[in-house]
């Protein structure tokens, strides 16, 4: 593609993402939307393992995304809202994963990304990941718009999810079509703003619809009535418009359209529209919508970030003038070109084979190509433009989340922030040649999937990797085969418990080793104290009157870290406290850095011992959608199972139960829910939170700790 048809007006440019719950039907809609907008010349298919965008083997083969993937589009309006002759919008879009498990695809795109489209079941309506993704995408004030998809499916209601929007996500949605039919009579929409009945007669593709002034029948009551409140709820948030409304004065489709544009920008409202992308209905309205409310870089102006050298905040105008910017948001390893760093450009541009600085990590590094990427096909381009998301070759030190800028004017961007891994295996190499090349495959794993961690455990010298579920981990480990070559054996899936302490308690370290010549002398005395759930650890210097010297507290902040790491009560690692060194002493000669970190070790494990040591689990959220006859069974069953059933809703035919459940209980529950709803329930899980275990529980745990202890002994 020539430069200068890449060079499109900022005005002209829109970062989406399409975000939602697995299965309602995000990978689909894209494929409709490159499909209209003519990227591609026919629609994927992800049940024959034939979309654009779910172009891994893995996700052909299990049928869902795992890896957000990029593409570009351009896009004018369609003869529907068309105000005149103009040129496309250039739409960047990242199609993302919408299973759990891989969501931090979905928190990284979602920080670079201007605005979102939300698609939900029109059945199932707002279910708990839909929940997550909202709440990720309010954390980056990312402006949506929600498609309401799947309207030929039974059971499908708008009203009905257009509430479930309003109560469950807390939105305040503005209805910009009506569905014209529902269920195996859904056949177009009416848009509410123009008065136009869209209908799609479901030849060639839905590329092909017809656009009338009339009314469907029986609508003329219910068109009137959500019309008017659309028009009160966009009047609403303008203060011109809110005259004119009260004056009783008309006010044009054009006014409306700015108003509310201003509206979804500033977050105050929430376009929705309908349709069936697996039918090839309702697309176009929405691609339209993109255009129209979505913002560009110029709606949002401005980003803002830190400077490196004197801390003050940095502001860089999104225009190609400013100084270059921008954040590394993802790496993936490509068999053909090495590592892809994927960038979005925030403002000034990048220039292939030039030098940016990398103000995470305070180094230089040369840009060798840039890249558009189109999925997992690829264009090379000179130059990448504010406003942009591209790949760049040639990376070596950046990891997700870093700020790359130019190197005369550093700036440091907000960071990106991840989930804790709750579930762990062991994973050992089946031949010594596996051997060399596992270590090399988990540390390009680790390297794309901030949520993916490898440690080894010391004593059994196993390799442990951590992660947010064991999709994930059966993903990773499928990657290892097919991508590395890596033939391993992998245990089963295991808990990540973590450990702290009930209450305030010190404790002292002395370590004095008198041998022939130079002796090790450390002493301090440390105080530990509990931290509210999920604030961490906080390691503080009380030292007065230099009773240590500063040189040595680093050595002592060091032995606690490492301490706290491999745990104390059953080894697994400590959270949540403060550990403060308040006193000590040194001897001018024998004093030294191992001497100190042993000392630390042993006052951390002599203060916690008294601060009444805990152990704590990961509590997952739970929600069983189960046919109604099973349900007395279901809640009986996850009451076997701790859980604290925090409610239920009626939805369709079915009842969905909401509960808290230590992730320890959930082992198998798969196969059990199916046994037991003779395969018609179905459930999801994700992390909440890490709570205390039952002292029962932890005593057990413990026993049989000792127990495999003495065996291993013998």
């Amino acid at each position: 593609m020539a430069e200068d048809k890449r060079l499109v007006e900022l005005d002209h440019i829109r970062n989406i993402g399409i975000i939602a719950h697995i299965d309602a039907g995000k990978t689909t809609t894209t494929e409709r939307i490159l499909y209209y907008t003519g990227r591609t010349y026919k629609i994927g298919d992800i049940d024959e393992g034939t979309t654009v965008m779910d172009w891994m083997e893995e996700e052909r083969k299990r049928g869902i995304t795992i890896v957000s993937a990029a593409t570009t589009a351009y896009w004018a309006r369609s003869e529907i809202n068309a105000i005149s002759k103009e040129d496309p919008c250039r739409i960047n879009i990242i199609d993302t994963p919408g299973h759990v498990d891989f969501t931090a695809e979905v928190e990284r795109s979602l920080r670079v990304l201007d605005g979102g489209i939300t698609v939900l079941d029109a059945e199932e309506g707002v279910q708990s990941q839909s929940e997550t993704v909202w709440r990720q995408a309010d954390k980056y004030k990312v402006p949506r718009i929600c498609f309401i998809n799947k309207m030929d499916k039974l059971g499908a209601d708008f009203l009905a999810t257009v509430k479930s929007i309003e109560d469950r996500l807390g939105a305040n949605p503005a209805i910009m079509v009506l569905p014209i039919g529902a269920e195996a009579t859904f056949r177009g929409v009416y848009d509410l703003l123009t008065k136009k009945s869209i209908i799609w007669s479901g030849e060639e593709l839905g590329a092909k619809y017809t656009v009338t002034d009339e009314i469907p029948e029986g609508m003329k009551d219910e068109i009137e009535k959500y019309r008017a409140k659309l028009v009160e709820k966009i009047a609403e948030t303008d203060d011109i418009l809110v005259e004119k409304y009260l004056a009783g004065e008309e006010i044009s489709v054009e006014e409306l359209r700015k108003a509310l544009r201003r509206a979804v920008i500033a977050y105050k409202l929430v376009p929705i529209y309908a349709g069936s992308s697996l039918r090839n209905k309702g697309v176009q309205p929405l691609l339209d919508a993109v255009v129209d409310y979505l913002p560009s870089p110029v709606d949002l102006g401005q980003v803002k970030g830190l400077n490196p050298k004197t801390g003050t905040e940095e502001i860089r105008k999104l225009v190609p003038e400013e100084a270059m910017s921008g954040l590394a948001f993802k790496i993936q390893n490509d068999p053909h070109v090495g590592k892809l760093t994927y960038f979005r450009v925030y403002s000034g541009k990048v220039v292939a084979g030039t030098f940016i600085l990398n103000t995470t990590k305070n180094n230089q590094e040369r840009v060798g190509r840039l890249l558009l990427m189109h999925s997992n096909q690829r264009e090379e381009i000179k130059e990448a433009y504010a406003g942009e998301i591209v790949a760049i070759v040639g990376l070596k030190e950046t990891t997700t989340g870093d700020t790359l800028c130019s190197v005369d004017k550093p700036i440091i961007l907000e960071k990106i922030s991840f989930p804790e891994p709750v579930i762990s295996l062991a994973i050992e190499p089946k031949t010594k040649s596996d051997q060399e090349k596992l270590g090399y495959a988990l540390k390009r794993l680790m390297d794309e999937d901030p949520t993916f961690q490898v440690k080894t455990n010391h004593e059994t010298g196993q390799t442990i990797i951590s992660g947010v579920g064991e999709l994930q981990l059966e993903v990773k480990v499928h990657t290892m085969k097919s991508d590395f070559g890596v033939e391993a054996n992998v245990g089963a899936p295991q808990v990540a418990y973590k450990e702290t302490i009930i209450k305030v308690a010190q404790g002292e370290g002395k370590y004095i080793k008198q041998s022939g010549g130079r002796g090790q002398y450390g002493h301090c005395l440390l105080r530990v104290e509990p931290k509210p759930r999920g604030e961490g650890f906080e390691f503080l210097n009380e030292i007065k009157g230099g009773a240590i010297p500063a040189t040595f507290i680093g050595s002592i902040e060091k032995g606690v870290k490492e301490t706290m790491e491999n745990g104390i009560l059953l080894g697994y690692p400590m959270v949540d406290m403060d550990v403060a060194v308040y006193d000590g002493s040194y001897h001018d000669v024998d004093s030294s850095d191992i001497a100190f970190k042993i000392a630390a070790s042993q006052a951390l494990q002599a203060a916690t011992k008294k601060a009444g040591l805990t152990l704590l689990e990961p509590i997952m959220k739970v929600e069983v959608t189960t046919p109604n006859e099973f349900m007395g069974d279901v809640i009986g069953d996850l009451s076997s199972k701790r859980a604290q059933i925090s409610g239920t809703e009626e939805r369709s035919r079915a009842t969905i139960i909401l509960a808290m459940v230590p992730l320890s209980e959930l082992s198998g529950y798969a196969t059990t829910l199916r046994s037991m709803s003779k395969g018609r329930a179905s459930y999801y899980m994700e992390p909440s939170h890490y709570e205390e275990v039952p002292k029962n529980i932890q005593e057990q745990m413990l026993a049989k700790s000792t127990f495999t202890g003495r065996v291993n002994a013998q």
